[in-house]
């Protein structure tokens, strides 16, 4: 992994990564970041680098202006030779880092219809940014992208294969973020992670487990869409999905179902208090019953994760935690890994406590680590990779 994220010549690289009405991008070298939030409302916006006052920005091409003249006044010399667009989906056809053509814009736009939540924000401001930098080189970097490894056992469900044909199976996300940790992996481990079987745990509101076996994604634990899997501060992760056909028969509707599922379940639905697990550990920390029943729940699922994953790979070598819960929440790395003992996997209170890089008790045949992510750094690497590659063959 390169520390500067750099194109080919050290120019510069933009890392775009947008959600329905956020606008979030880094530059590297440089590490100015900004963000721009609640698009087409109150508009907020922060800057690591200079202070900010934004006017009510109605879209994504509005903010993607706004921030590329913040970028031009608070940064000398910003010149980004290249763009890296974070694209949730990349279905069946992009599996690696993909230099922007009109033909990739079309299918991008296409496979919104497997990321309603996601893709569309992705791409607005991909069109944005092509508007707005004109000749300069977009590149996507797809979530999905690095679990094309999975082997059709991990990835198919018991459905007509007809299905699967049609794109109904499963594909993962939080790809950036479990390549960058198991790499980090082996770097802590004083070896590649071709030499290792890991188990890697990408927990905050979204939250997703993945077995890396060797350097390669063999399963995870979103599927079709990041709904599926370990429960999330909004969503609900696996459910029977009879309980979904009995809420339409009791008269919900689709978009009542969707709503329900995506951003009225998981830690938040679940506690009646909040998504963020501070404010549930606060409640469960005075006895609220629902609080206590997510955060239970929560550390469970991930429990099951590791020992169904640690049976995948015929055993492990290490367990990482990251993301905002698995970074932060000393209390539920434990809980979570808790009983695993039979494994190799143990946790040592005192590092944990204290938020060490590697907390498992000293002498244990499994690693647990703690490894903060870095997509943004994974999406400009990946940019400069294709920006270098497109050089070269020109």
């Amino acid at each position: 992994m390169s520390a500067a994220g750099a194109g080919p010549t050290g120019q510069q690289v933009l890392v775009v990564n947008a959600g329905s009405s956020s606008l979030k991008m880094k530059l590297f070298p440089q590490g100015a970041a900004l963000l721009v939030e609640r698009i087409g409302g109150a508009t907020a916006a922060k800057a690591t680098f200079t202070l900010l006052e934004p006017p009510r920005l109605q879209d994504h091409a509005a903010a993607f202006a706004f921030a590329l003249d913040v970028y031009s006044r608070g940064v000398p010399g910003f010149a980004p030779a290249a763009v890296g667009h974070r694209v949730v989906h990349g279905g069946t056809r992009f599996v690696a880092p993909t230099l922007v053509t009109p033909e990739v814009e079309v299918e991008i736009d296409r496979l919104s219809r497997l990321a309603p939540l996601h893709n569309p924000g992705n791409l607005a401001a991909l069109r944005a940014a092509l508007a707005a930098l004109p000749g300069v080189p977009q590149v996507a970097v797809f979530d999905t992208a690095f679990h094309a490894t999975l082997p059709p056992r991990a990835y198919l469900y018991g459905l007509p294969l007809s299905y699967a044909e049609d794109g109904v199976r499963r594909y993962g996300f939080h790809g950036p973020s479990h390549d960058f940790v198991s790499r980090r992996a082996g770097e802590l481990l004083g070896c590649d992670r071709s030499e290792l079987r890991i188990v890697t745990l990408h927990l905050g509101n979204g939250a997703s487990a993945a077995a890396v076996n060797r350097g390669r994604s063999v399963d995870t634990s979103m599927g079709f869409t990041p709904m599926e899997g370990l429960l999330m501060g909004t969503r609900s992760g696996d459910i029977d999905p009879g309980v979904v056909l009995y809420l339409l028969r009791e008269g919900a509707s689709v978009a009542e179902v969707d709503d329900l599922l995506n951003k009225g379940s998981g830690l938040k639905g679940m506690s009646g208090v909040s998504n963020d697990v501070r404010d549930v550990s606060a409640a469960a920390a005075a006895g609220a019953a629902g609080a206590l029943a997510a955060l239970e729940v929560f550390a469970y699922r991930v429990r099951k994760v590791v020992g169904a994953y640690a049976a995948v790979l015929g055993g492990l070598d290490a367990v990482v935690f990251t993301g905002g819960i698995g970074e932060n929440s000393a209390a539920l790395r434990a809980a979570a890994l808790d009983g695993l003992e039979f494994l190799g996997v143990t946790v040592d209170e005192a590092r944990n406590a204290r938020g060490e890089t590697t907390i498992n008790v000293e002498g244990a045949s499994v690693a647990v680590l703690v490894v903060p992510t870095d997509e943004e750094l994974m999406i400009a690497d990946a940019a400069a990779t294709v920006l270098r590659g497109s050089h070269e063959e020109s």
